[in-house]
C-alpha cells in the first residue's frame, strides 16, 4: 500500500512522492456488529487492519498519543516551495499547480492511525464490511457527517468522486482501477466491488477515498456559471474537513481557517488535533530564500532537506538564543528508492550492461563527503530502511518465490548479493571506471576521439532533466564521472509545468525520481514497476519499465496471503529490480529535520508520526511571549 492519497496531495508529491502500508487482515469489530449482522453475512467493523488485531476497540475515546486538553487558537505559518493555480483536487497532476492547502478541506471513509501499522479508524464511515475473499467491501457512512454548508455527506457524493477522481486523474485512476463498480446499497451506505477477490488490501486502500461534494461541483458558482470538475479552478471549494479556505493570493499564499462548528471535532479519531485556528501557506520557489524567510521569522517552522544547509545555514543570533529550536524525527513509517532513473523507452537504455555501467560511474562517498558532510547514506534496496529490502542471498520462502521466475531473471539474483560500487579514492574510482568500461565494450560500444559511440558509430548522449535548482549540483557532480566513461552528459533545468508536462509524456533521458514505500506494499507496485503503467501517461512508472518476471512477483505481493509472505515477496520483487540495473540508486537519511520558531507544543509523538505537524502540534502562549512577537 502506497503512502496516503492525502499525504501526497498536501506535500504535493506527484512527480515525487511517499505514509504508509498492506497485506494481510485482522478486523476490529463494534462492539454490537454481530447482533446487527445476519447470520452467514459479513460483520461490520469499527477497524480494518492490515497486519493483525486492531489497538483500539470500538468505543475509543481518542488515539493515546493526541493531548485532549490541547488549547484551540493561534496561527501556524508555514512553507510551500512552488507555487499554485488550482484547487481542485480531481485533476491534480494533470493540469496546473494544486495548492497542498486544497486537501486538507476534504476527509476520507477511514483515518489512519499514527501509532498502529495499516489501521484505519472511522471517519465519514461508522464502520465497513466485505467477505472474507475481499471480493468487496460497503461502508457506512455517519449520519452526522455534513458538509460546510451544513448538507449531509451522501453515498452520491462517494460514489461521484471514485468516478471523477479516476476520469481525471492517472494517479488515481491507477490506484483505483481494481474497483470495479460503485453503487449505493443503502440510505448511508456504498459497496465497491472489485474487478477479482483475494487482494486483501482493496478494502483498505478505499477507506483512502477523498470524498467531494456531488451538489457543489454539479452547482454553479457566485456567477452563475456551471463549475466544471475536469477544469482547474481558484474558487475556494467546499469541504466537509476541520478546515476551509478563508482566503489566498493566487500563486503566493493560502489561508485556512478551523471550522468552528466542524461536525467531527467529538470523533476519536479528530480529539486533540486540528488545533490551530489558522493555518497559512506562504509558496516560495526556492528554498534558499525560504530559509531566509523563515529566519526573519516570516514562518514558524522549515522542514530541511538539504544536508549542506542543515550543517552551515542555521547558526543565526535566534538559534544559540534558543528561540529557534532544531528536531530531528525519526522516519519509522516507511522506506524509498531515490535514483538516476534511466528511461528504458530509450533505445540505448535497452542494454541493462550500458545501465549498469552508469552506476560504476557514480561516485556517491566523494559526493557525500564534498556536498552533504558525510550525512548521507546509498541507497542499496527500492525497499531502503524497511525489512522488506533484500540482502545477501535469497533463501527459504523468497527463494521459492523466485524459482517461478528463474528463466526471466538475472542468474546473479540466485548467485551474487547485489551491492552498489564503491568509490571515495582514486584506487577505487579508477576500478569501477575500468569495470564500467568492460561492460561498455561487451556490449558493442567503443571509444572514438574520447567519446563512447554504439556499433552504428552514434555517440552516447544523455540528457538529465531537472526542476529544482537544488538538485543541479548532484548533477554537475556526476556529470564528469559519466564523461569519463566517454558518455555525452548534459543538464537540462526546466520550471514546474514544463517538468510536469515531460513527465507526462515520459519526455526525458534520465530524472531524479523517488518512490516512497510504505511499510506493507501493494497495489501501488503496479504504478511504479507494472508494464502496463509503462504506456499509460502520467504513471509513476518513470522508468518504463516492462518486465513479466517483475509482473509476475508484483502480483505475489499483492496476493500474499499473510505477512510472511508478503515480506519474502517484496523481498524477491526488490532483488529483481536492482539486478536489473534501472536506476543508479542515490542517498537517503533517516530522519526528517526541521528548524522550528519555539512557540509550539505537542505530547509525546507516536512511531509512525514523523514530525505530527502540524496536525498533532497546538500554539503555546507561554512560549511564544517568551520568545517575543511575531515580526
Amino acid at each position: 500500500m502506497a503512502l496516503s492519497r492525502r499525504h501526497l496531495l498536501q506535500s504535493g508529491a506527484f512527480a515525487a512522492l511517499a505514509p504508509a502500508l498492506g497485506s494481510t487482515a485482522g478486523l476490529g469489530l463494534t462492539g454490537s456488529a454481530r447482533a446487527q449482522t445476519p447470520v452467514g453475512e459479513p460483520a461490520w467493523r469499527h477497524a480494518l487492519s492490515l497486519f493483525g488485531d486492531v489497538k483500539y476497540p470500538a468505543d475509543f475515546k481518542r488515539f493515546d498519543y493526541v493531548n485532549p486538553q490541547a488549547p484551540k487558537g493561534g496561527v501556524a505559518r508555514q512553507i510551500s516551495l512552488g507555487t499554485f493555480d488550482n484547487f481542485n483536487i480531481a485533476v491534480a497532476g494533470v493540469k496546473g499547480s494544486l495548492a497542498p492547502a486544497a486537501a486538507l478541506i476534504y476527509e476520507t471513509l477511514m483515518e489512519r492511525s499514527r501509532d498502529e501499522v495499516a489501521t484505519e479508524y472511522g471517519l465519514l464511515a461508522e464502520a465497513a464490511m466485505h467477505p472474507d475473499d475481499f471480493a468487496w467491501v460497503t461502508y457506512r457512512l455517519r449520519k452526522e457527517a455534513r458538509w460546510h454548508d451544513g448538507k449531509p455527506v451522501t453515498p452520491e457524493d462517494v460514489i461521484f468522486s471514485m468516478e471523477v477522481l479516476k476520469k481525471y486523474s492517472p494517479m488515481y485512476a491507477s490506484y483505483y482501477r481494481h474497483v470495479g463498480k460503485v453503487e449505493k446499497t443503502g440510505e448511508r451506505e456504498i459497496k465497491f466491488t472489485f474487478d477479482s477477490p483475494g487482494n486483501r488490501e482493496l478494502p483498505h486502500i478505499v477507506g483512502e477515498l477523498l470524498v467531494l461534494p456531488k451538489h457543489y461541483w454539479e452547482g454553479s458558482d457566485n456567477e452563475g456559471r456551471k463549475r466544471d470538475v475536469s477544469a482547474t479552478t481558484l474558487e475556494p471549494p467546499l469541504g466537509s474537513g476541520p478546515y476551509r479556505i478563508k482566503d489566498f493570493v493566487a500563486g503566493r499564499s493560502v489561508r485556512l481557517e478551523r471550522v468552528k462548528d466542524y461536525w467531527g471535532a467529538n470523533l476519536p479519531v479528530q480529539v486533540g488535533q486540528n488545533n490551530f485556528d489558522e493555518l497559512r501557506f506562504e509558496f516560495f520557489r526556492d528554498n534558499v530564500v525560504a530559509l531566509e524567510a523563515f529566519k526573519a521569522d516570516q514562518a514558524d517552522w522549515i522542514a530541511e532537506n538539504s544536508a549542506k544547509q542543515w550543517a552551515t545555514a542555521y547558526d543565526f543570533p535566534a538559534v544559540s538564543e534558543k528561540r529557534v529550536v532544531r528536531e530531528e524525527f525519526p522516519i519509522n513509517d516507511s522506506g524509498r528508492m531515490q535514483a538516476f532513473a534511466l528511461n528504458l523507452r530509450r533505445e540505448q537504455f535497452k542494454d541493462a550492461r550500458l545501465r549498469r555501467a552508469f552506476n560504476y560511474a557514480f561516485d556517491f562517498e566523494e559526493m557525500n563527503k564534498q556536498l552533504f558532510y558525510g550525512q548521507y547514506a546509498r541507497i542499496n534496496s527500492y525497499f531502503h530502511g524497511t525489512e522488506l529490502a533484500s540482502s545477501g542471498l535469497p533463501q527459504d520462502q523468497e527463494l521459492a518465490i523466485l524459482e517461478t521466475v528463474r528463466d526471466k531473471v538475472p542468474p546473479e539474483v540466485f548467485t551474487t548479493p547485489y551491492q552498489n560500487p564503491v568509490g571515495g579514492n582514486p584506487e577505487a574510482v579508477r576500478a569501477n571506471l575500468r569495470e564500467a568500461a568492460k561492460l561498455l565494450k561487451e556490449a558493442g560500444y567503443d571509444i572514438k576521439d574520447r567519446k563512447l559511440v554504439d556499433a552504428a558509430g552514434k555517440p552516447v548522449t544523455v540528457e538529465i532533466l531537472v526542476e529544482d535548482p537544488s538538485a543541479e549540483r548532484i548533477v554537475l557532480f556526476y556529470k564528469p564521472s559519466l564523461e569519463r566513461i566517454g558518455v555525452t552528459a548534459s543538464i537540462r533545468v526546466v520550471d514546474n509545468a514544463q517538468y510536469e508536462n515531460r513527465l507526462r509524456s515520459f519526455d526525458y533521458d534520465t530524472i531524479i525520481d523517488q518512490w516512497p514505500e510504505s511499510l506493507s506494499p501493494g497495489n501501488e507496485q503496479r504504478e511504479y514497476w507494472g508494464s502496463q503503467a509503462a504506456d499509460q501517461p502520467g504513471s509513476r512508472n518513470a522508468i518504463g519499465i516492462k518486465n513479466p518476471a517483475i509482473d509476475a512477483l508484483i502480483d505475489r505481493v499483492i496476493f500474499a496471503k499473510d505477512r510472511a509472505e508478503l515480506v519474502a515477496a517484496t523481498r524477491a520483487l526488490d532483488r529483481v529490480l536492482l539486478w536489473n540495473f534501472n536506476v543508479v540508486p542515490q542517498f537517503t537519511y533517516g530522519f526528517s529535520r526541521y528548524a522550528l520558531w519555539d512557540r509550539f507544543g505537542h505530547a509525546e509523538l507516536p512511531k509512525y508520526a514523523r514530525s505530527g505537524l502540524p496536525t498533532l502540534w497546538w500554539f503555546d502562549a507561554e512560549k511564544a511571549a517568551r520568545i517575543g512577537k511575531r515580526s
